[in-house]
């Protein structure tokens, strides 16, 4: 497996694929990988002859105060595993590859609504810096297919609204999220948790568990949130939000909606937790 920098080298390389009549996927990551990423790039080896990961810390997507210095590097471990893994081709390039004018000159992409709600609440500005990396590595790799992973569901779908709306020719591909032993999404920021907190962290997963099967009991959606809240803030953790929404669009949920996606955002030490699970649930009479 090879590691390139530059833009030309990608292009060139990815070019060479193309002649050959190769498909190529994409996995687009921010490095200290975990085995939720390898599950990605082996489900690419299946979808395309080529599969390529990218590694770039996006600082776009990083707001004030947050982690994006403390953000874990590693990007020798990453390549081994990549190449481990059947990787063909680790792009990681510079910030001033991705961003040759810097953040403040840098043209930007934003799917109003989607962006807004939920995680985007509480991080403004983050799913522009998102769809605008996101965008950026689709024209630079130009891949068939892009994966990501269904535990930052969100993301999913301001990724799939924009490749829709920009009329992206990227087929974009959710993959089961990939959990710890005791159900814990697997994160690159759950190394950030201590002992105690990192034994206190499946909290979250057990909160939509229950809350997924009261949504199948046909429980009222605000009574579902409540005592889901209730839970985590019972476990120690402090709760940003619980919502449950149209799978969709993650609109708010009507009476007549049995397809709905409960998801969950939780304060634990330094590492703020995010996870969701879909359910289909008892329609209104």
């Amino acid at each position: 497996m090879d590691r390139i920098e530059r833009l030309a080298d990608l292009r060139a390389r990815v070019a060479g694929w193309r002649a050959a009549g190769e498909r190529v996927a994409l996995v687009p990551t921010m490095g200290n990988l975990h085995q939720g990423h390898l599950t990605l790039v082996r489900e690419a080896r299946g979808r395309a002859e080529r599969a390529v990961a990218s590694l770039f810390v996006n600082p776009l997507q990083f707001g004030a105060g947050e982690d994006l210095d403390a953000y874990p590097r590693t990007l020798e471990q990453d390549r081994r595993q990549l190449e481990e893994t059947g990787c063909d081709l680790l792009f990681a390039p510079a910030a001033s590859v991705v961003y040759p004018r810097g953040q403040s000159g840098q043209t930007r992409v934003e799917v109003p609504g989607l962006s807004e709600i939920l995680c985007g609440a509480t991080r403004p500005g983050h799913f522009v810096g998102v769809a605008t990396v996101v965008c950026k590595l689709f024209n630079m790799v130009q891949p068939d297919v892009a994966l990501f992973g269904e535990k930052d569901f969100q993301q999913l779908l301001v990724i799939r609204r924009m490749v829709e709306d920009l009329n992206l020719p990227v087929e974009i591909v959710g993959v089961s999220t990939v959990r710890e032993p005791d159900g814990l999404a697997m994160s690159s920021r759950n190394g950030y948790l201590s002992a105690d907190e990192r034994a206190r962290a499946p909290a979250l997963y057990r909160s939509l568990m229950q809350a997924a099967q009261s949504l199948r009991q046909g429980v009222a959606v605000a009574e579902v949130v409540r005592a889901a809240m209730a839970a985590l803030r019972e476990s120690g953790l402090t709760p940003d939000y619980v919502a449950v929404r149209r799978t969709d669009d993650l609109g708010p949920v009507t009476e007549d909606d049995v397809n709905v996606v409960i998801l969950g955002a939780a304060f634990l030490g330094r590492a703020r937790l995010i996870d969701n699970l879909s359910v289909t649930r008892i329609a209104a009479a």
